[in-house]
């Protein structure tokens, strides 16, 4: 009403005495001709005159002359001066009379001209002809009002328990939008009295006591529909009646959409038009029987497995069985709108029966599961309902090639979300499907993690984000309405469980499960949306969990009632075999065939599994690496020196401003960084950020993509990297060096990331599953805050390959050093890392020329604390170079950075080069090994310290250093070699952090396997064991380092 009035406002200006709350103009249309209708007019004046302003002096002759003339011929005075006569000599109250003209002028946003609005009147009807009252336009925008609250708020009303028993949003008061006393409809007393909900209102075949309000005059009126609804079809306009009984059949039956708070008119009339439009949801019988054998399939694979394993834990889908044509159907559409690749995660809830129905993994190999059988490959395994697959095969469908990967994941609820999104992102990136129209994820979820993991909010984050969006992911929610033993309405704040998506205006679709069709129709608008507007969108499937938590746990302890309704409610087969029946689809006959036919498939399956004596933990791999193993000596790396040539032209390339851009403003500080990196090359030297240039281009040179990402790494935190250069005077101009190093080099891509190390650790990991030839690296901001994503580390990273038979070469950058910065910005916590380290510290391996490589192949990741640039210069081309890959943990510097000793030379990245696991003592302590006195061992920064407090006490010839540059796998050998060469020599370990971090434990009986006989023990310095990783007192913290300096080089 409000917006009404505004737009008469603008276009039709009213005299000083006639308020704006007294005109108003209205079009409706009743089956007469269109009438321009207006208030009526006000209370009379005291005082003509004043009403009539105009009425002057100096104007009243004029006025009688152009009276005069009207009398003479009223075509000969202007057509407002006619108006104005008629409508005063109507008996128009003064002020009343006058009318302004319409302006000539351009019209404005959202205006339309009166033309449009007010048709032209007959000689006889005068603008002061009677009008109806104000009360219809009221009507209408009632109407309007009611069509939007069921857009908005329908859902709330939707009947959506298969159970009957609860609410979706756990509200169960009625919103007062859709209740008639907030619109005062005029003829609905009677419905005002009782207070009756729109989504009540009958349909003209109800036999309710309320059918008497079908009789009333306002049920019929016709009203015209406004451009925001599609219940109409064709019609533009529809009885009260039928617009409210298809707003019900839309809004408030079983499918419940939220899409208002969407900020895009197109989308929102997209789906406007997808659930409105009168009979889109009725399928035809081909259709329905495809669903239907979808679910017999669906709900005989989890009786078969109730049948022969009755005390297994399989964590069953029975209550949400239509979960399978769910999916189906998303893949049938998908594949239908071009889609060739589907990566899949999920939790275990119904993950056998998503592998056999959906991913259609032999049944043989799921049967051996349960059989408790030996592997017959390396790993310790996982339970069944953890396992990944992939699988290539045709869509039935739509007779087209689908790839399917269902990725493996840990108990930990929702952690597998960022890794699917970076395995896709990878996926389209390879293929080039920029615009994520042949790869696409799903993600399903449980109701209470879905609200509950806070990860799930961190992935939504990275779906819009240029470096890391897919362009659109389907969530599917089985929405058991509980978790675990958990009530909803004790587990989220929340009205649904899906509310999280509402951050990335992503549209949810509410359905109940048990409604077939309801869900396929919506599965169906989900594919359809995805491949439209490439963004993500949920379907809320809404149902139980027949058993409890899992087959053998006992659900009446904590929720009686709801399993009491449980055992009394039938399957969802049962009922739409039942509608079926009525339909006269399909017979009894047919059912019972359908039924046996599937049962014969599951027996003989698991027939031929009880001839298998093995299992293949590689028949469940969800990224395989076609031809990369064929043909390699496991035990047999490239080289990872380069030509000098190589190294020249990167590091040149990556000092100089972009070439032909002489307009391109760089900063200050920059040109001093660029011309140090010049001198730097011109030199034959490079610091930590020139020797990670030349990796990364090196790499590139040989058609490896790397990948950089993390928190500030375009820049690095410690403002070392630049490897993205800013024009000064231009937003968005960017330069970046290394993507112009040569014409034919591989792709570089280097991004900030959103403030997450959770999802974007996961992402990265996932982008590394993909291509076994591509160095993928995260960095953190600092090392501390790794921590927050330690599902991701010890979940995936340090266990995938043992668990899942899954590598990963990921590289993962943490800033690592006590330098007076408090507990959250010195510890990477190297010691955790170690702790999940597979190898054994009493082993010393047999000493043969395989040694060091034989050590990578069997350790499950490597931690590194390097001390040189040309050594990290390695490590990180090793990771490509080696025939298989390993996670690679970097305990990377910060003071390093700019350590003036802190540099490396050409000659140490050379072919021949490679990296140093440890690096012994090169000084003159090392030319008469038998007068040194104690040797320090130590890893990382601490090198330069110590050496440095060696030479002002001028202990050279005493004091030998020999640096752990790998910590894990340990390097055994040459430790034991150092051990001996230095025989009179006390043996000391040096850390800068506290005994009860950093290395210490891990080193300690590592060390003592390498001495073996010797009778010699190793010695600790450095700071005692404490709480938190470092003092926040900077006098405390030099107190802490001059100590264990001290320490190290008495004698």
């Amino acid at each position: 009403m409000y917006r009404t009035k505004q737009l008469v406002s603008s276009i039709l200006p009213l005299t000083p005495s006639c308020g704006t709350e007294k005109l108003v103009t209205f079009l409706t249309r009743t089956g007469e001709a269109v009438r321009c209708l207006s208030a009526p007019p006000p209370p009379p004046t005291a005082n003509a005159l004043a009403a009539e302003p105009f009425l002057n002096g100096s104007s009243s002759t004029y006025v009688e002359e152009m009276y005069n003339a009207w009398l003479m011929d009223p075509k000969s005075v202007h057509s407002s001066w006619d108006a104005f006569f008629k409508s005063a000599t109507a008996g128009a109250e003064p002020g009343a009379a006058y009318t302004r003209p319409p302006s000539l002028g351009s019209l404005k946003p959202n205006e339309v001209p009166i033309s449009a609005l007010v048709p032209y009147l007959s000689q006889e009807q005068g603008l002061g002809a009677p009008q109806v009252n104000e009360k219809t336009i009221d009507d209408h925008l009632a109407v309007q009002a009611i069509i939007r609250s069921y857009q908005i708020r329908g859902h709330h009303l939707a009947a959506l328990d298969p159970l009957g028993i609860n609410q979706a949003d756990l509200d169960s008061s009625l919103p007062p939008e859709l209740q008639y006393s907030s619109y005062n409809l005029e003829k609905f007393s009677k419905m005002l009295a009782l207070n009756v909900p729109l989504h009540h209102v009958p349909l003209p075949d109800s036999d309710s006591p309320i059918q008497l309000i079908q009789n009333e005059k306002d049920m019929n009126r016709v009203f015209k529909l406004p451009a925001t609804t599609f219940i109409g079809g064709k019609e533009r306009q529809l009885p009260l009646k039928d617009i409210l009984s298809r707003l019900e059949n839309a809004y408030c039956r079983h499918i419940g959409v939220e899409f208002m708070f969407i900020n895009s008119l197109e989308q929102c009339n997209w789906i406007r038009q997808k659930f409105e439009t009168p009979g889109i949801t009725k399928f035809d019988n081909e259709t329905k029987r495809l669903i239907l054998a979808r679910l017999v399939r669906a709900t005989g694979f989890e009786a078969f497995l109730a049948k022969k394993w009755t005390s297994e834990k399989r964590f069953g889908l029975e209550g949400c069985e239509m979960l399978i044509p769910a999916m189906k159907t998303v893949i049938d559409k998908s594949s239908e709108l071009g889609v060739e690749s589907i990566i899949m995660g999920m939790p275990h809830r119904g993950r056998l029966n998503v592998l056999a129905n959906v991913c259609r993994k032999p049944l043989e190999q799921i049967f051996c599961q349960f059989a408790g059988l030996d592997a017959a490959d390396d790993g310790s395994g996982d339970v069944k309902y953890h396992l990944g697959t992939y699988i290539e095969r045709l869509n039935r469908v739509t007779n087209k090639n689908i790839r399917l990967a269902v990725v493996a994941n840990p108990s930990h609820l929702e952690a597998v979300d960022p890794v699917v999104q970076g395995k896709t992102r990878a996926e389209q990136f390879y293929r080039g499907d920029t615009e994520g129209k042949r790869c696409m994820s799903i993600l399903l979820h449980g109701d209470a993690a879905f609200s509950g993991q806070g990860v799930v909010y961190e992935t939504f984050h990275l779906s819009d984000l240029r470096d890391y969006t897919t362009r659109g992911t389907i969530h599917i929610v089985v929405n058991n309405q509980i978790g675990f033993t958990t009530d909803p309405r004790h587990s989220r704040s929340s009205p649904y469980c899906t509310d999280v998506a509402r951050v990335v205006n992503a549209p949810i679709f509410h359905v109940n499960a048990d409604d077939p069709e309801a869900v396929v129709h919506v599965c169906n608008v989900a594919a359809e949306w995805r491949a439209t507007f490439h963004k993500d969108v949920v379907i809320d499937l809404v149902s139980y969990r027949r058993n409890g938590h899992n087959e053998i746990d006992e659900p009446m302890f904590t929720q009686p009632l709801m399993y009491k309704k449980v055992k009394q409610t039938k399957n969802v087969l049962e009922k739409y075999v039942g509608q079926l029946l009525e339909e006269g689809i399909v017979t009894k006959e047919e059912m019972d065939d359908i039924r046996l036919k599937y049962d014969k498939i599951c027996e003989e399956s698991y027939v031929n599994s009880q001839n298998e004596k093995q299992i293949r933990y590689k028949d469940w791999l969800d990224s395989p690496w076609s031809g990369f193993f064929e043909g390699k000596d496991p035990l047999k790396m490239s080289t990872t020196g380069v030509h000098e040539e190589t190294l020249d032209h990167i590091g040149k390339r990556f000092s100089q401003p972009p070439p032909n851009a002489a307009g391109f403003v760089i900063h200050k500080g920059i040109e001093r960084i660029l011309r140090s990196r010049m001198d730097m090359v011109e030199h034959r030297s490079v610091d930590w950020a020139l020797a990670e240039a030349m990796a990364f281009g090196s790499l590139l040179r040989e058609g490896i993509h790397v990948r950089l990402s993390g928190q500030d790494v375009e820049r690095g935190t410690f403002s070392h990297r630049h490897h993205i250069l800013h024009h000064q005077t231009v937003d968005k101009s960017i330069w970046n060096p290394l993507c112009n190093l040569y014409p034919d080099q591989a792709p570089y891509t280097v991004c900030n990331s959103s403030l997450s190390e959770f999802a974007v650790l996961g992402f990265e990991l996932g982008y590394s599953m993909t291509n076994p030839n591509a160095l993928v690296c995260w960095e953190a901001q600092f090392g501390d805050f790794h921590n927050t994503a330690q599902t991701i580390i010890d979940q995936f990273i340090a266990s995938g390959q043992s668990k899942w038979v899954r590598q990963s070469g990921i590289v993962l950058l943490l800033p690592h050093g006590m330098e007076g910065m408090g507990p959250e910005h010195s510890s990477a916590h190297p010691e955790r890392f170690l702790q999940l380290c597979s190898e054994d510290e009493s082993y010393f391996p047999p000493l043969t020329s395989e040694f060091a490589i034989r050590q990578l192949h069997d350790i499950n990741m490597i931690v590194i604390n390097c001390t040189t640039p040309a050594n990290y210069f390695h490590a990180l081309r090793r990771q490509i170079a080696l025939p298989f890959r390993k996670p690679l943990v970097v305990m990377t510097p910060k003071s390093l950075l700019r350590h003036p000793d802190a540099k490396s030379s050409f000659d140490e990245m050379l072919e021949g080069t490679e990296f140093q696991r440890a690096i012994p003592e090169k000084g003159v302590a090392s030319q008469s090994p038998e007068n040194v006195k104690r040797l320090l061992l130590c890893s990382g920064k601490v090198y330069y310290d110590l050496r440095k407090a060696r030479e002002e006490k001028g202990l050279e010839n005493d004091i030998a250093i020999c640096r752990i540059e790998q910590l894990a796998p340990f390097p055994f050998d040459i430790v034991k070699e150092e051990c001996e060469k230095y025989s009179n020599a006390e043996l000391v370990w040096v850390q800068e952090e506290h005994k009860n971090f950093g290395p210490w434990s891990f080193v300690r009986p590592r060390v003592e396997t390498a001495l073996g006989d010797d009778s010699r023990r190793i010695k600790y310095v450095g700071r005692t064991s404490a709480a938190s990783p470092a003092t926040g007192s900077k006098n405390q913290h030099i107190r802490e380092v001059n100590s264990l300096l001290s320490d190290s080089i008495a004698l």
